[in-house]
């Protein structure tokens, strides 16, 4: 299998170096507006190095894996798409959620499989979990609980354009909840401030955050979400039926300490970045797009799914801006 990736920053470069140890992929085809990252990407793993992404897609490749910036995702989605090529995509799907809605309407009907970044369906511990909930071994559930904390805030130039901390880090929250839980969200109330890096505060941006959602059983969802976290990098879930309660993300790496006497969990080393926790899990989104490009598998993550954590996003940063609870409906039909 040839797979082409448009986008050699930290995620494209890491997503090289997991495609490159399939057995699967025979070559990989790259190219980067940087010609330098490029470059390092086709020595380091024995890549052709291409000099535009017209080129990738004209290079017979069967699939294509996007991880440029965000503004260019319509664009490069909707190209591969007229190719005929299967699209993985690195989330969001655009930069608003109307860009987005519009790439959907596009390749609707298409035929092309496109399959969007979102990791967390593919860590071990989210799987069980959603395992336990599809059994009915919890029972009816009554409260959720999803958390991401980061050990620290991006750079300032990422602040400034990835759309606030509800649709660059919650996000993965509120689509893991949909996908755990297989229900809808219905409504949000959310919060949020700024106790840390100054220059979050003046891009109009909070660094800690906290929101409630209603999901369409009457189920309560709780996410909270901070870019300062000096012990690691903490992605949990706790889900609570009248039946069981488990648990994601309690393992001896999980980066908080106990003062409880005599307790020693965790006793691991924490988590440090995202890379650290979700290694296993970007090899099984990764393997899993293969299987799409074979056609032996429906993309597990489409647009529309993507488009769903958005409304969610969308609706908790008016929330915490307007501080009200704010439907799903009215954010779509805004």
């Amino acid at each position: 299998m040839r797979i082409g990736i448009l986008g050699l920053g930290r995620i494209g470069a890491f997503h090289a170096e997991t495609l490159s140890g399939l057995d699967v992929v025979e070559s990989l085809v790259v190219a980067d507006p940087f010609a330098e990252a490029a470059k390092k990407a086709g020595e380091r793993f024995g890549a052709e190095v291409a000099d535009s992404p017209e080129a990738v897609l004209a290079a017979g490749i069967d699939g294509v894996v996007i991880a440029a910036a965000t503004d260019a995702h319509p664009g490069l989605i909707l190209a591969a798409v007229e190719a005929g090529i299967p699209v993985f995509c690195e989330k969001p799907v655009a930069k608003t959620m109307a860009e987005g809605v519009q790439v959907l309407k596009a390749v609707e009907g298409s035929g092309v499989p496109i399959q969007i970044g979102y990791n967390r369906r593919f860590d071990a511990g989210f799987v069980n979990a959603r395992a336990a909930v599809q059994s009915g071994e919890l029972g009816k559930l009554h409260t959720v609980r999803s958390t991401t904390l980061d050990p620290a805030p991006p750079p300032a130039a990422y602040i400034a354009a990835s759309g606030g901390i509800f649709r660059d880090c919650s996000v993965h929250d509120f689509d893991i909840i949909r996908w755990v839980t297989g229900r809808e969200v219905t409504e949000v109330y959310a919060v949020g401030g700024n106790r840390g890096a100054e220059y979050i505060k003046e891009a109009g941006d909070a660094d800690t955050t906290g929101a409630i959602l209603t999901l369409d059983d009457g189920t309560i969802a709780v996410v909270s979400n901070s870019r300062h976290n000096a012990r690691g990098y903490d992605v949990r879930m706790e889900i609570h039926g009248f039946t069981d309660s488990i648990a994601v993300g309690l393992e001896d790496k999980l980066p908080l300490r106990s003062v409880e006497p005599g307790v020693t969990f965790p006793a691991g080393t924490p988590h440090d970045f995202f890379m650290d926790r979700f290694t296993a899990a970007y090899r099984t989104e990764l393997t899993a797009f293969t299987e799409v490009v074979a056609g032996t598998r429906t993309s597990p993550c489409t647009v529309a799914d993507a488009l769903e954590a958005g409304w969610i996003a969308d609706a908790c940063t008016l929330s915490l801006h307007e501080h009200r609870p704010v439907t799903i409906q009215e954010v779509r039909e805004a």
